[in-house]
């Protein structure tokens, strides 16, 4: 029996609460499996307000929640909740927060045009992760990021929160999935970033393109392994992939009845 180890896995939805997409599939699945052959896990997520409270039973754990987390010029109150997926006994953390998830919206507007503050949305919600984290009081071994809602983590690991000595160790995987947006993500992002002095203005050199393959770019820069589906990425996002490989080794992992198997040997692949 291989030694258990921790996994954190954060991303933008999971089934049931939301959305039937590939993501929420994968991330619904993966955690149940681990859990079976013992890996210790975590689930983090946000609660997009289309994510009906009542029904699924969510409650905010008091003693998590009530951190501010400064935006810009603003401070915005962190909101824990939870909820449990009775039929997998997986426990799922949600990152809340009025202003940018309260709406019935996921990252487009009713009109289908690109929230402006999808930027602040995706730095409150990476900081409010490893916030929670700490809170927990629980080291990950591996931090797993899914899609592009999560992929500043492995950036803030290495600045931000490299003083925790709960990431002393972790090791993060960024799993890339065929989602791209077309749009720019807000001008000011970087600068919102860099507010935080323990980040370094050459640590966000790969996002200044401000968009989807900028984020790519900087998750795949900070994070230990790079997972990418078996199907073509956009030229550009491929181009982002090509420069990072060979220096990175890039896992294509199908979303098959081997992919449980194949992230659990590069989990311990990478531990070892």
């Amino acid at each position: 029996m291989a030694k258990s180890f921790r996994v954190l896995y954060v991303a933008s939805e999971i089934k049931p609460f939301l959305n039937d997409t590939y993501v929420s599939e994968i991330v619904r699945m993966l955690p149940q499996e681990m859990q079976k052959k013992g890996v210790e896990i975590r689930i983090l997520v946000p609660r997009f307000g289309l994510i009906n409270e009542r029904k699924n039973r969510l409650h905010e754990v008091v003693r998590l929640s009530g951190l501010n987390i400064s935006i810009g010029d603003d401070d915005r109150p962190l909101i824990i909740k939870v909820a449990s997926i009775p039929t997998a006994k997986l426990q799922v953390y949600f990152i809340d927060n009025e202003d940018y998830f309260k709406r019935k919206t996921v990252f487009n507007n009713k009109s289908g045009k690109f929230h402006k503050d999808n930027d602040e949305r995706i730095l409150f919600f990476c900081r409010g992760v490893l916030e929670t984290v700490i809170k927990l009081g629980w080291s990950p071994d591996i931090i797993h990021c899914n899609d592009w809602m999560s992929s500043l983590v492995p950036m803030l690991i290495k600045s931000a929160f490299s003083e925790s000595h709960l990431f002393e160790n972790t090791k993060c995987i960024y799993s890339i999935y065929n989602n791209e947006f077309k749009d720019k993500l807000d001008k000011k992002m970087i600068h919102k970033i860099l507010e935080d002095e323990e980040i370094d203005k050459s640590m966000t050199e790969p996002l200044e393109s401000l968009d989807y393959s900028g984020l790519i770019r900087i998750a795949s820069k900070y994070s230990d392994a790079v997972i990418r589906p078996k199907d073509d990425l956009s030229k550009k996002v491929e181009s982002v992939l090509s420069t990072v490989s060979p220096k990175k080794k890039i896992y294509t992992i199908n979303n098959d009845e081997k992919s449980v198997e194949s992230h659990y040997k590069l989990y311990n692949e990478i531990l070892s």
